[in-house]
């Protein structure tokens, strides 16, 4: 409320609180109240602990119109689910969108795959597809670009990177919300 800013993004989980769905709600209940006095949106992102199911029963349980996700594209392949899948049940509730693109690959030795992020655009996110869906339901008012650059041998040359994919991405970005803008 004292940065004027409409949504509170909420992670559920750091390295040493791992909270139940359970206690997730019993923690959040008490502050509806003031987040609706407030008017700030509580965004809840998918951050790879939880399914997409396990947020949006939190977000039945408690019923509140100020309560949101905020959607991260690449987030929950921790839960072992697609961006796809996740966008579908969660995009009603979707308030606020981190956009990752990445690249799912198989390893030289053929032994598993690696998820990696690459420039915005050039991965398999399908960020056009994604945002018509969000458009759909009305409720996502803001998109922050977010990045997985894999490590250069020097950090100047991971900084480099990763203001180069910034710049593109942004660019990117625009030109998606422009186009779905004109969009009928």
């Amino acid at each position: 409320q004292r940065f004027g800013s409409p949504i509170l993004r909420l992670v559920t989980d750091t390295a040493t609180c791992q909270p139940s769905d359970d206690e997730l709600v019993a923690l959040l209940r008490p502050l509806l109240p003031e987040l609706e006095k407030a008017g700030v949106m509580l965004a809840i992102e998918n951050h790879g602990r939880q399914t997409a199911a396990q947020l949006l029963a939190v977000l039945e349980r408690l019923g509140s119109a100020q309560v949101g996700i905020c959607l991260d594209t690449a987030n929950s392949f921790g839960a072992l689910e697609m961006p796809e899948a996740v966008a579908e049940l969660l995009g009603p509730w979707t308030v606020n969108l981190h956009v990752k693109d990445f690249r799912v690959r198989r390893l030289s030795h053929q032994l598993g795959y690696v998820i990696e992020g690459c420039p915005l655009g050039e991965g398999q996110l399908g960020l056009e597809g994604l945002l018509q869906r969000l458009r759909r339901y009305g409720r996502c008012c803001s998109a922050i670009l977010e990045q997985w650059p894999p490590a250069e041998d020097t950090v100047a040359a991971t900084i480099a990177k990763e203001a180069a994919w910034a710049e593109a991405g942004v660019a990117y970005l625009r030109r998606c919300l422009d186009d779905l803008a004109r969009a009928p």
